[in-house]
């Protein structure tokens, strides 16, 4: 093991100070190491600060190094500086370098206020409406104008121009009608894709903002979705287009100083572009977003599409600006609610501030696991539906990749961001790994590592998808499941949220090569191991354990770890598994 810092409460003693508090930092230093004196480097008002760090305690074959450092700053970054028998050490969220790295990879310590803490012990559970579930009012609306009938609910999805007029008739009241699944589950919020009338199945393209679509119920449909889900403990987070709307909002004829003239999404014509030079329509965004929060409704937060385009258009950049003056309009509705971006890239320059909590976090977890654990053919063309090749690579790459963009942010903004290993915009993670076992192994990092998870419907029962659309079929209410997934999922649930160190513990990756990955989570109460297995990788050597110990199995059935008088235990790595162990 190596000197080690993260953002979690063993290594920072108040992760969400508030301007001009001083906050102890520590680094863990394991025996054998050579480190002899550590300094930190801090940042204030944009000057570097040196300071020396002293031995706070020793505990097991660690040694405790603490320093202070005072949030002067909205983000105060920090590094640390390790003497060593082999040479001087950075030690920065990158890891442990012999050669200086750029700031923008040190430690972050955040004086705004956090997400709320019911967010990052989530599970959340996705839903896209129309797909989901029926209740019998929905055989009797009329079909609109723009929209074509499913013939029935098991009609195969055909993907095409005309998909996204097909409608399979679900709507709110059949999701309250099947809450029972969710909490069967384990999941504790909902996240809907967009409830706001519109011209397509998937309602990206508002016509308003003032009422929810008939075709779901309207307003009261969503009224009694949130009293049943708050009867069952059940969040709703709600999805709130801010790049765009529809052509058909009524706003794109009546107000065009809310547009850029001739701007679309993605050179989309049903999709105009808003403009937020405007104060009205900044106006307009405030009420909107307390309206759906207060009650009767009673959201507990939104996640925003398209978060990373919003207020950007060639010169203009308002993104900051817009994403802080959302996150007002929320507190003032609920101070306990939460704002979440869709990025489908590189989000870390837009976390960190007054703005988003956090991020989908597709480039730092979703596309790592893809890569590991993909499947050797797969029927779809990239990620999110571009045109790229999604390599194929080794546990090693997947920790060089999630270490990169966490180093990019605090610690804070990565456990309040969602991972996910697959959404209504993606192809079903099944169809990506190719089979149930692989899918237990994505799963399992899904619920074991740092992040808030998120599950896409269906996928718990392990539907199948090559592309977005194919992705959204309806759930199967009446037809069989895969079973040994549903388990898999719902045990993998039940540890995460039995387990402190899997929801609030700190990260140490111990091994990764090819097949295999070995990491730690580390809290104050609790600490684990997790083995995660591809395929048979044979035996790894796990070190810096404590010696004459034995750790008893909490997941998948491997037996107990005895360990060795020299702190070290030979690990089986039979996979596809998952493995995880209690650690004294």
């Amino acid at each position: 093991m190596r000197p080690h810092h993260d953002g979690s409460e063993l290594y920072v003693s108040d992760p969400a100070p508030t301007l001009g508090d001083t906050v102890s930092v520590f680094v863990r230093v394991p025996r054998g190491t050579g480190v002899s004196r550590v300094h930190m480097r801090w940042v204030r008002d944009g000057e570097p600060i040196f300071s020396s760090l002293k031995v706070d305690r020793r505990t097991g074959g660690d040694t405790w190094w603490r320093g202070d450092v005072t949030a002067h700053n909205p983000v105060t970054r920090y590094r640390f500086l390790l003497g060593t028998t082999a040479g001087v050490r950075w030690l920065t969220g990158l890891g442990l370098t012999a050669h200086d790295v750029p700031d923008s990879t040190d430690f972050r310590l955040v004086a705004q206020p956090s997400a709320p803490s019911w967010a990052r012990d989530a599970v959340v559970y996705q839903i896209f409406p129309d797909r989901y579930a029926r209740s019998p009012a929905a055989d009797l609306r009329d079909t609109p104008d723009w929209a074509i009938r499913a013939t029935s609910w098991d009609e195969p999805v055909t993907p095409g121009p005309d998909a996204v007029r097909v409608l399979y008739g679900g709507d709110l009241d059949g999701i309250a009608r099947r809450l029972d699944h969710v909490t069967a589950l384990g999941a504790d919020t909902l996240y809907l894709t967009p409830f706001f009338e519109a011209r397509s199945n998937h309602r990206y393209d508002a016509a308003g903002f003032d009422r929810v679509d008939p075709l779901l119920g309207g307003d009261r449909a969503l009224e009694r979705l949130s009293s049943a889900a708050r009867e069952r403990g059940l969040r709703l987070i709600g999805d709130l287009t801010t790049n765009h709307t529809g052509a058909a909002h009524p706003w794109f004829a009546e107000r065009p100083d809310f547009y850029y003239p001739g701007v679309f999404w993605l050179g989309e014509p049903s999709l105009p572009k808003l403009n937020w030079a405007s104060a009205e329509l900044r106006r307009e965004f405030r009420a909107i977003v307390r309206r759906w929060l207060s009650q009767p409704y009673g959201l507990s937060g939104w996640r925003v599409d398209v978060a990373n385009m919003t207020a950007r258009h060639g010169a203009d950049d308002w993104n900051h600006e817009v994403a802080a003056m959302l996150r007002e309009a929320l507190l003032e509705a609920r101070p306990d609610g939460l704002l979440l971006a869709e990025h489908g890239h590189d989000a870390t320059g837009d976390l960190d501030r007054d703005g988003w909590h956090g991020t989908m976090n597709y480039a730092g977890f979703t596309r790592p696991v893809w890569s590991w654990l993909r499947a050797d053919h797969v029927p779809f063309d990239g990620f999110l539906g571009q045109p790229e090749d999604l390599p194929s690579t080794g546990a090693e790459s997947l920790v060089a990749t999630m270490s990169a963009f966490a180093s990019q942010m605090s610690w804070r903004s990565w456990e309040s961001s969602w991972s996910l290993l697959g959404s209504h915009d993606t192809a079903r993670i099944r169809t990506v790994v190719g089979d149930a076992d692989r899918q237990h192994v994505a799963a399992g990092l899904l619920f074991t590592l740092p992040g808030t998870p998120m599950v896409f419907a269906g996928d718990e029962i392990g539907l199948t998808g090559g592309g977005n659309e194919s992705a959204r079929v309806p759930m199967p209410w009446n037809r069989p499941w895969d079973t040994t997934t549903l388990t898999r999922y719902q045990e993998l649930i039940a540890l995460r949220k039995a387990s402190p160190a899997l929801r609030r513990g700190g990260l140490r990756w111990v091994h990764a090569d090819g097949d295999a990955l070995l990491f730690r989570r580390e809290s104050a109460e609790q600490s684990v191991l997790v083995l995660a297995s591809r395929n048979p990788a044979g035996r790894i050597k796990a070190a810096g354990l404590m010696p004459g110990t034995t750790l008893e199995n909490l997941y998948g059935g491997a037996p107990p770890l005895h360990i060795e008088s020299d702190g070290s235990t030979a690990i089986d790595a039979s996979g596809p598994a998952v493995q995880v162990w209690a650690l004294p």
